[in-house]
Parts: C-alpha cells; sequence; structure tokens
C-alpha cells in the first residue's frame, strides 16, 4: 500500500551548528560547511596516528558483518533486555595485541559500549 502524505514520521528538528558563531543549523553536529574541516582538525591532533592500519577499510567490513550476525547487545541481552547494537567492541583491544578475530568481538549498545570503557579508565565517555 503506497504511503501517503501524513503517514510519514516526524523528523528531529534541526540544531545550531558547533562552530562558534555559525548560523547554519544542521542534522548531526557540525554543518556542510564546518564537518570536513572538523574532521580534519581531529584527525591531526586527537587521533592516533597508526589509527588507519588498525581500524581501516577491512575493520569496517569486519564490524558490519559482526553487527548484522548479532543485532542485539550481548550484555544487555545476558540481562533479558533487547537492546539494538550499535557498537562492535574488541574484547582483547588491538592496541594491547588483540585482533579483529569474531572470538575477539562482542556487539554492545552504545551505553554497555561506554560502562565498559569507564571500567577500564581508558576513555572519556562519548556520546
Amino acid at each position: 500500500m503506497p504511503r501517503k502524505r501524513g503517514d510519514m514520521m516526524p523528523r528531529k528538528p534541526k540544531r545550531p551548528c558547533s562552530t562558534p558563531g555559525c548560523p547554519n543549523l544542521t542534522d548531526g553536529q557540525y554543518c556542510e560547511d564546518h564537518r570536513v574541516e572538523e574532521r580534519r582538525r581531529y584527525d591531526k591532533y586527537q587521533r592516533s596516528k597508526d589509527v588507519n592500519k588498525k581500524y581501516g577499510r577491512a575493520w569496517k567490513r569486519i564490524r558490519d558483518r559482526y553487527a548484522r550476525e548479532h543485532p542485539l547487545c550481548e550484555m544487555c541481552k545476558e540481562d533479558g533486555r533487547l537492546t539494538p547494537t550499535d557498537e562492535v567492541h574488541h574484547i582483547l583491544p588491538v592496541s594491547q595485541g588483540g585482533t579483529h578475530d569474531r572470538s575477539n568481538l562482542m556487539s554492545l549498545c552504545k551505553s554497555c559500549h561506554n560502562k565498559i570503557h569507564l571500567e577500564l579508565g581508558d576513555r572519556q565517555i562519548r556520546n
């Protein structure tokens, strides 16, 4: 049955760009004018130099395939909750010798992923 005009779900309102003084509205954090600029700044000053060796195109394919096969957060599922997967987590981090092998991966929601990293003390909370 074709959708009628009134059947569409409402969209979240746009918000101001996070760049100070920018008047543009956006669906994400930055407007189209500042998104590329901010990504370059992040990559240059905050990201580890070897991150592309660890997390390149191959990792994206592995992550996407694992998330398709495990669509629910594994920690929430153990507690009887059904929460969609947002992240694929390395049980032993790549920086500590872990690999992208399936036995070293687990699918998590953002909340559980943040909780694990807060307990490890290796990362600040990401939204």
